[in-house]
C-alpha cells in the first residue's frame, strides 16, 4: 500500500470509529429506552440486555457511519485541490478512490454477519432477558397499576402484598384459537420458569373457566399450579418466524415448511374430495376447514419469507458499499470543506430512493408477489447512481 493509500485509510478509519462509537452509544440508548417502555425491564434486565442490542445498533450505524467517513475525508480532498496535484503527477484518481471502496466492502461484509447475528441471536438472547424477568414485570406494573397485559396473558388483581396477588383474575389465549382460560383464585404467586418459557403460577381456592367448543369449569380448594406458556406449543415443530433464524439454517427449515405446506395441502384437498362425494359445499364456517385455510395461507407466507430472508440480510450489509460508492463521488464534486452539506448531500438520495426501494422489495417478496431477488432493488439503484456518478468524476 502506497502513502497516498495509508493516508486516505488513516484519515477514513479516525472519522469513521469516532463517528461510529458516538452513534452506535446514541443507537444502543435508544434501545434501551424501546425495551424499558415496552416491556418494563428493569435496570439489570437492561444490562443483561445490552449484548444482545449491541449487534442491531450496529448494523445500523455503520453504513450512515462509512457514507459520513468518506464525505468528510473525500469532501476535503477534493476542496484542498489533492485530486487535482495527483492528477497532474500522473497519478489516477481511483488510486485514492479505491482504498474508500475496499473498506467498505470489508464493512459490508461485517454487515451481513451482524444482520445475521443481530435478527437471530440478539432476538433471541433479549426474549430469554425478558422471559427471566417476567414475573419482576408483572409484579412492579402490578403495584402501580393493578393490571399487567402482554400478547400472552393479563392480570387484574385487587392488590399486591410482597409476592402475593390479592383476588387475581388471569386471561390467557388456549393453543390454537381454542378460546380463553379465565383463572379467578383468592391469591396467587408468579415465578418465571425461562428454560420451559412458561410462567408457573402458584393458586389458592381458584377457578378455572375455559372457553370455546367443548367449555368447561374447574374449582380448586386449597393450592393448585398451574403454568401459562409464553409461547404456543402447537406450533409446528421446529418452524418459528423466519426473521429470526441464522441463515445457515434457513435451508433446513424451508424444506420442513415445504413439507408442512404439502401435509396441510393435503389435508385440504382430503376435505375437499369428501364434499364432492357427499355433495355438500364446504362452510366457511367450519372450524376444521376455516383452521387448515388459515394454515395454508401462513405456510405459503413463510415460505416466501425464508426465500427472502438470506436476501434482505445480503442486501442490508452490502448498504455500506452503496452508500460508499454514492458518497464518494458526490463529495468531490462538492469540492467544499463543509462535510455536513456533502453528508447529506449523499444521505438525500439514500433517504429517498434506497430505504423506500428495499422497503417496497422486502414487503412484496414477504407476500410472495415479487421474487425474493427484488429485495436487492435499492442497492441496485444506488449502485448504478453511483457508478454514474463515479464514472463522470473520473473524467472530469
Amino acid at each position: 500500500m502506497g502513502i497516498l493509500q495509508r493516508y486516505i485509510v488513516e484519515e477514513l478509519l479516525k472519522v469513521f470509529l469516532l463517528a461510529l462509537v458516538s452513534l452506535t452509544a446514541l443507537l444502543l440508548f435508544i434501545g434501551l429506552g424501546q425495551q424499558a417502555i415496552k416491556e418494563g425491564l428493569g435496570f439489570i434486565p437492561l444490562l443483561k440486555a445490552i449484548p444482545y442490542l449491541l449487534p442491531n445498533a450496529l448494523r445500523f450505524a455503520i453504513p450512515g457511519t462509512i457514507l459520513f467517513a468518506v464525505c468528510n475525508v473525500y469532501g476535503r480532498v477534493s476542496a484542498s485541490n489533492e485530486l487535482t496535484a495527483i492528477k497532474a503527477a500522473g497519478i489516477s484518481p481511483i488510486s485514492l478512490i479505491a482504498p474508500g471502496l475496499i473498506l467498505a466492502l470489508v464493512l459490508s461484509l461485517v454487515c451481513v454477519w451482524l444482520n445475521d447475528v443481530a435478527v437471530s441471536w440478539g432476538h433471541m438472547g433479549l426474549r430469554h432477558v425478558v422471559m427471566q424477568s417476567i414475573d419482576d414485570i408483572a409484579y412492579s406494573v402490578l403495584r402501580t397499576k393493578k393490571s399487567f397485559y402482554s400478547d400472552k396473558f393479563s392480570i387484574l388483581v385487587k392488590d399486591v402484598q410482597g409476592d402475593l396477588l390479592i383476588r387475581p383474575e388471569i386471561t390467557m389465549a388456549q393453543s390454537g384459537n381454542q378460546g380463553l382460560v379465565t383463572i379467578s383464585a383468592a391469591t396467587a404467586q408468579l415465578k418465571s420458569d425461562p428454560e420451559h418459557k412458561r410462567v408457573m403460577v402458584t393458586l389458592t381456592d381458584s377457578r378455572i373457566h375455559c372457553t370455546g367448543p367443548e367449555g368447561q369449569l374447574f374449582e380448586h380448594p386449597g393450592s393448585f399450579v398451574t403454568s401459562i406458556p409464553l409461547e404456543d406449543p402447537t406450533a409446528v415443530e421446529g418452524i418459528r418466524d423466519a426473521s429470526h433464524q441464522p441463515m445457515r439454517r434457513i435451508p433446513a427449515w424451508q424444506a420442513k415448511m415445504k413439507n408442512y405446506h404439502h401435509q396441510v395441502s393435503q389435508v385440504l384437498a382430503a376435505k375437499g374430495a369428501a364434499c364432492l362425494v357427499t355433495g355438500q359445499s364446504p362452510s366457511i364456517d367450519d372450524p376444521s376447514w376455516l383452521y387448515w385455510t388459515n394454515e395454508q395461507q401462513w405456510s405459503k407466507i413463510q415460505i416466501s419469507r425464508l426465500k427472502t430472508e438470506p436476501h434482505r440480510r445480503w442486501a442490508n450489509g452490502f448498504s455500506c458499499l452503496c452508500f460508499a460508492l454514492l458518497g464518494i463521488p458526490l463529495a468531490i464534486r462538492q469540492r467544499s470543506n463543509d462535510f455536513i452539506t456533502s453528508f447529506f448531500a449523499a444521505f438525500l438520495p439514500v433517504l429517498l430512493l434506497y430505504y423506500p426501494l428495499m422497503a417496497l422489495g422486502v414487503d412484496r417478496a414477504k407476500d410472495g408477489q415479487w421474487p425474493a431477488a427484488m429485495v436487492w432493488l435499492g442497492n441496485v439503484v444506488v449502485i448504478a447512481v453511483g457508478g454514474w456518478l463515479l464514472h463522470r468524476t473520473m473524467k472530469n
